[in-house]
């Protein structure tokens, strides 16, 4: 039986034929529907949960196996950072059971703060990848990771783009290969990373990366397709995909579906049998560079970009010399519709006391980056998960008290829990006076509403044990802590202002539910009234998408896109917007 499957779907049937036993992830967009769909198989089959971040995924991947289970973790590329510390430990260590790490690359940026190519991590940590082209291959080559993991008793990653992720295809369903966990025995001098014992493991390290080679050469990973050109092309991933449809039968093509180890006799084989060689793949140069260092004469980097993603037009213009097809323009331009705080969002209540208060914001990675868009635009930084408490206690700590009292970092319940803590713990420690905002949502928001330590839900709907973020504020040595509604604008606005005049830490908790959330029932809709409004236009400064004004400068509120919320009515000074039920 076939199915049309997101590459993602396919990544976890693929696991779950593979007779995976458990599953550990934070979510992080492409790879979230992995873990998702792995929840959906039968909870008495395999084991998934989701972790507070993915450095404890990981650990508890590499613990899984150990003891005999084969499990893996899936996360974006950025998600790969936060668990490289264990993961290049684990390359030492190796298996018992198997164990695979999936981990989404996002050239475009359409969902990340970066273009990190992670291919460079399967080199720097000495582990087999492979990087499959469609859904098809990312349920067979996930199957095939994990034998190859226990084979060489090395955990493995798969590569995947969010072309790849977020793309569907036929895929063909198999059934689950239930497998008993492997027999655990204690083994101090392969499991305990001590010094003496890790430098045993990295001369096992190495022989292994050369039986690996060796398996490159000969895999059906890696493919030639010989159409009797003399233009040959050496590709993988989605790439490849945009390289067929662009090039056709006009060139000969060298698929690889395993990126590292890869192949080098078939790589300098099949350049032999060319007259001129390109290297196509999104972001870095990480092909184009081994076969350079092998003698290869190769075009890349030169034809093509490192920027963002690839198409079928730019490739045939470099290859072939075509020029890029020509589209038909709108009679009209289409205006830009720059991303934004959805109708009803908690977050915007808190930015639009943070704007008003003019204070300098650290913000963190979520649906609240979003503060940083006009017309709110209270945004001043964003770096990664947790730092924005981080890095407000930097900035405070260089600029001095008087910068604190204008100071605040915001971060999700979620991101609080990711990497929050110890950032908390880290000002309270080394006496800072920063005012922390933790937007308390009840959600996992940006990556598809996921369950989290503090929403009591496990990630199959269980209830368990729910985090209390006062206490643990309290446990980490805060004593200031609020908890304000955003959307009672008076009264969080005289919150805001007394925790941030303290000479102290302390913790603001916005709480307020998604409004996106099933269990979130707003009604009716808000209306102008035209005979009260000023046209003061203080209501535009939320930045709600169902607010706007025409040309004659009336305020007109578009009922197709308000939710009923209610945060306007609460911010208007004249009683000009009421609620319609």
């Amino acid at each position: 039986m076939k199915k049309l499957l997101l590459g993602n779907a396919a990544v976890a049937q693929g696991a779950y034929e593979a007779g995976v036993h458990f599953v550990s992830s934070y979510p992080g967009t492409p790879s979230t529907e992995i873990t998702e769909c792995m929840a959906a198989y039968p909870a008495n089959e395999v084991y998934v949960e989701w972790a507070p971040n993915e450095k404890v995924a990981a650990e508890a991947v590499v613990g899984a196996a150990i003891a005999g289970g084969r499990a893996m973790s899936c996360c974006k590329h950025v998600g790969l950072n936060v668990m490289a510390d264990p993961i290049f430990t684990d390359s030492y260590i190796g298996v018992n059971g198997g164990a695979v790490f999936c981990v989404a690359d996002d050239p475009g940026m359409h969902s990340s703060q970066n273009e990190q190519d992670s291919r460079h991590y399967a080199r720097a940590a000495k582990m087999p990848m492979l990087e499959p082209s469609d859904s098809a291959e990312c349920k067979e080559y996930t199957k095939l990771a994990f034998d190859l993991s226990e084979q060489f008793d090395t955990p493995v990653f798969i590569r995947l783009s969010t072309r790849v992720s977020h793309s569907q295809s036929l895929v063909e369903i198999g059934q689950r290969k239930n497998r008993d966990v492997k027999p655990y025995e204690k083994n101090i001098k392969k499991n305990v990373m001590m010094p003496a014992n890790a430098i045993a493991r990295h001369v096992v390290v190495e022989q292994r990366t050369d039986e690996l080679k060796k398996y490159s050469e000969t895999t059906a990973l890696n493919t030639v397709e010989n159409n009797g050109s003399k233009i040959g092309v050496i590709t993988a991933g989605i790439s490849y995909q945009y390289a067929k449809e662009a090039l056709g039968g006009n060139v000969n093509y060298l698929k690889l579906g395993m990126v590292y180890p890869l192949p080098e006799k078939l790589l300098k084989d099949f350049a032999a049998s060319c007259d001129e060689v390109y290297v196509i793949e999104e972001l870095d140069p990480f092909i184009e560079d081994i076969c350079r260092s092998l003698g290869i004469d190769v075009k890349g980097k030169e034809c093509f970009t490192m920027l963002g993603e690839y198409t079928p037009s730019m490739i045939a213009s470099a290859v072939l010399g075509k020029a890029p097809a020509e589209f038909d323009k709108p009679d009209e331009i289409v205006p830009a519709r720059p991303p934004v705080l959805c109708p009803g969002c908690p977050h915007r209540g808190t930015f639009f006391v943070l704007k008003k208060l003019g204070l300098t914001v650290s913000g963190d990675i979520g649906c609240y980056t979003l503060g940083a868009v006009a017309p709110l635009a209270s945004v001043d930084t964003t770096i990664c998960m947790g730092a924005s408490i981080s890095a407000a206690h930097g900035m405070a700590k260089v600029r001095g008290r008087e910068f604190n009292n204008k100071l605040v970092s915001v971060i999700g319940d979620s991101t609080f829990m990711h990497s929050g803590i110890t950032a908390l713990s880290d000002i309270v420690y080394n006496k800072g006076c920063n005012t922390i905002i933790i937007l308390d949502n009840s959600i996992t928001g940006m990556t598809g509403h996921q369950d989290n330590p503090t929403t009591g839900k496990t990630i199959r709907g269980e209830a368990t044990k729910q985090v209390d973020l006062i206490k643990l504020c309290e446990a980490l040595g805060v004593e200031h802590i609020a908890v304000a509604d955003p959307f009672d604008v008076k009264n969080f606005e005289k919150v805001v202002k007394e925790e941030v005049a303290r000479d102290d830490v302390s913790v603001i908790i916005a709480q307020r539910p998604c409004a996106l959330l099933k269990t979130v029932k707003y009604t009716g809709h808000c209306e102008i009234n035209t005979e009260k409004c000023r046209k003061c236009k203080l209501c535009m400064k939320l930045g709600c998408p169902a607010i706007s004004v025409d040309g004659e400068g009336t305020v007109r509120i578009d009922k197709t896109q308000c939710n009923g919320c209610g945060l306007c009515v609460s911010v208007c000074p004249f009683g000009a917007i009421e609620k319609q039920d």
